[in-house]
């Protein structure tokens, strides 16, 4: 298998501190994330795996029910700084003096930060800190849809990331190929694991269609889905960024041309760039759309057992986690050949990429696969057994492990 565990097209050493060369004998590592809901999308499971393997785990993110939750869940030490998504320069400067004071008081030796404005606020407060090995987990690049002055900010925002960290880790190939084409970060910095996708799927126990045999009528007669009927999927932010416009201009065509055709929406709709209201208004009102909002992601398996094709016309994307889930559950996906969807969707092997913004394309190659039951299955079974050579989580967690221990200074990756 490519990159077993080992840095792809980096250097074996990179950057380090001076402080890398003695050894840190209590491992403190802290992962950060502006809001709890990245913890379960980015990171869950790993906190187990890292402390079975000697490290005392703690996460910073905003406050609420999600990270009381994942405190629980995962058994790790939490710690609530309010971390707004938008730029707030007041706001920031106090979660970023707060961040510095838990990770001087807790001695952290390791600091893993995700997300642009978690990334930034937590480099920059480990760097402040005097954190021995600092991880910027680079997870897509918002300024490639945005202009203007935002772009500007975003820009300079991973700039800094990439500066303050000592090792970058992007979650695929085509998203590590924009930051290093575009100069925001040294290639020999950053690292690629496996397939990428930054946590793996559990294609054994969570995202398996073997134990999960009679969800799908379960869930098709919760929501009135007839059991024959055929089920577009979606699973993400509701938001114009991840395609929702082109996708309700295919869903417009397809349900006049196919009566006993559903859509299940996986997501909120957000007030940051949102859909236009008559879209939204449309989704809602249609009794054939079937919205559930926000699910964690130990609830998702049974809803995409439900679906006989994924649509994912996002624009922008640094990997595409559902692409994979949706393949690990055999369902074909239909995506935009942009980078990170690039990583996620092989063409024509377990999906079908299309162009961004293309509508008519999108809902041409959705019709292929509603049309063709045949073409469903061997393309979702080819799906799963790539997901399952490739994306295992054990595989990543080691991998991200080592590196820990080589940036603490520790060359055999075994700890104390």
């Amino acid at each position: 298998m490519e990159n077993k565990g080992k840095p792809e097209n980096g250097d074996e050493h990179g950057t380090r501190s001076a402080a890398n060369s003695t050894q840190v004998k209590r491992k403190v590592l802290f992962h950060i994330t502006t809001v709890p809901e990245s913890l379960s999308a980015f990171i869950a499971g790993q906190p187990g795996y890292m402390k079975a393997r000697g490290f005392e785990v703690h996460v910073i993110s905003s406050p609420g029910p999600l990270l009381d939750r994942f405190e629980a869940m995962e058994g790790v030490q939490a710690h609530g700084v309010h971390m707004p998504r938008k730029i707030t320069p007041l706001s920031d400067l106090v979660s970023l003096f707060k961040i510095w004071r838990i990770l001087k008081k807790e001695r952290a030796s390791v600091v893993h930060a995700h997300s642009p404005k978690g990334g930034l606020l937590g480099m920059l407060a480990a760097l402040m800190a005097g954190v021995p090995a600092r991880v910027y987990h680079l997870r897509g690049l918002p300024y490639m849809t945005a202009s203007g002055i935002k772009r500007l900010t975003l820009i300079n925002s991973e700039r800094l990331s990439c500066l303050f960290a000592h090792r970058v880790i992007c979650v695929s190939r085509s998203i590590r190929n924009v930051l290093v084409n575009a100069g925001l970060c040294a290639k020999s910095k950053t690292r690629v694991y496996f397939g990428g996708s930054g946590n793996g799927v559990d294609s054994v126990n969570l995202f398996n269609p073997e134990k999960l045999r009679g969800e799908r009528e379960k869930i098709r007669a919760k929501h009135g889905i007839p059991k024959d009927g055929r089920v577009i999927g979606f699973v993400g932010r509701i938001v114009r960024d991840k395609g929702i416009c082109e996708l309700a201009g295919a869903w417009t065509i397809l349900r006049e041309e196919m009566p006993d055709l559903h859509m299940i929406l996986v997501g909120p709709f957000e007030s940051k760039d949102p859909v236009p209201q008559e879209t939204r208004k449309m989704l809602e009102d249609d009794p054939r759309v079937h919205s559930l909002d926000y699910l964690h992601k130990e609830e998702l398996p049974p809803v995409y057992a439900a679906f006989d094709v994924l649509a994912f016309p996002s624009h922008r994307e640094g990997f595409g986690v559902v692409a994979i889930e949706a393949s690990a559950m055999e369902i074909p996906v239909v995506a935009t050949e942009i980078p990170g969807c690039v990583d996620s969707v092989m063409d024509s092997k377990n999906g079908i990429l299309v162009p961004v913004n293309d509508t008519e394309a999108l809902t041409s190659d959705l019709k292929t696969y509603l049309n063709d039951q045949d073409l469903r299955e061997k393309h979702g079974k080819t799906g799963r057994a790539w997901v399952v050579e490739n994306f295992r989580p054990e595989d990543i967690w080691e991998a991200i492990f080592r590196e820990y221990m080589h940036l603490l200074g520790d060359e055999s990756g075994k700890g104390s």
